[in-house]
């Protein structure tokens, strides 16, 4: 049972006619007719009496009336209502700490600014499982630093590059000097993150192949942490450039130049391909045309 069916049904019982209310919803006559036999055939009653031109309803047909009116101007004040004021949607998104640090909070403040009803929810995990929760509909977008990932069942939108660099106070005689050899470095006190981090991991495996190992003053996740840490001249760190740029001690910290090492990963933003778009999804999209994200 469709709705067309049903608001044609009530187009001819308004109007007494097939002809004149084939017209009037601009149908042809045969097709209204199709319509027709098939919701009597569905409901398993006739629904008119046709005698010449004249069109009556059956007792059925009076029964169905008297029960559809009520519900159809239910569905029509539905209508109205979403137009007027959408519901509540809720847009759910997983990325690795570091990002959200530094890109949410302008994102944040452009949805309160111009989606209001929009209900945002972010779950910070690792690159593995977010995407894991991606594939069981648990998030709507998945945002990492990582190297290349690819997925027929995932849809790529973004893809920027990101060096992940050494990183001192400005207080070290170290981060002034052009130069800084490997060996050295790794030999000064550092504050890193967990091994499992993903550009940990790719430091441990650069290092591994240049037959060094780096012994870590302290592990921790929280990378704020990390760079308060640093900027008293506690030690060096290894992060992406983008987490010290976009830090509050950002003027209290430098690059750290180490001839003959170049480590970088991506930024991703994925969605499932199978996920039906949201509006917020749609957002969020236009976002990463504009090169806002």
């Amino acid at each position: 049972m469709e709705l067309r069916q049903l608001r044609s049904f009530l187009k001819i019982v308004e109007l007494q006619s097939f002809s004149k209310a084939a017209k009037d919803l601009g149908y042809s006559q045969s097709a209204l007719s199709v319509q027709i036999h098939g919701l009597e055939q569905e409901l398993g009653v006739r629904l008119f009496d046709r005698m010449g031109k004249q069109v009556g309803l059956t007792q059925p047909g009076k029964e169905l009336c008297q029960r559809i009116v009520p519900v159809l101007h239910q569905l029509e004040e539905i209508r109205v209502v979403m137009q007027e004021k959408p519901p509540a949607e809720t847009l759910h998104l997983g990325m690795i700490q570091s990002l959200c640090k530094c890109k949410m909070p302008k994102l944040i403040q452009f949805f309160g600014e111009n989606y209001p009803h929009m209900n945002l929810t972010i779950t910070l995990d690792s690159p593995s499982a977010l995407l894991d929760k991606m594939d069981h509909n648990q998030v709507d977008f998945v945002y990492i630093l990582d190297e290349k990932v690819y997925n027929v069942k995932w849809e790529k939108v973004l893809e920027e590059k990101e060096d992940i660099v050494f990183i001192g106070s400005i207080d070290s005689p170290l981060v002034y000097r052009n130069e800084v050899a490997l060996e050295e470095l790794i030999s000064q006190p550092f504050f890193l993150t967990e091994k499992e981090d993903n550009y940990r991991r790719a430091l441990d495996q650069f290092l591994a192949s240049k037959n060094l190992e780096i012994q870590p003053f302290l592990e921790v996740g929280d990378t704020d942490f990390i760079l308060d840490m640093v900027q008293r001249s506690m030690g060096f760190t290894f992060l992406p450039r983008y987490v010290m740029e976009n830090s509050y001690y950002r003027d209290k910290l430098k690059i750290v130049n180490v001839p003959g090492f170049h480590l970088h990963m991506y930024r991703q933003l994925f969605y499932h391909k199978n996920k039906w778009l949201t509006s917020g999804m749609k957002t969020i999209l236009d976002l990463v045309e504009a090169g806002k994200l």
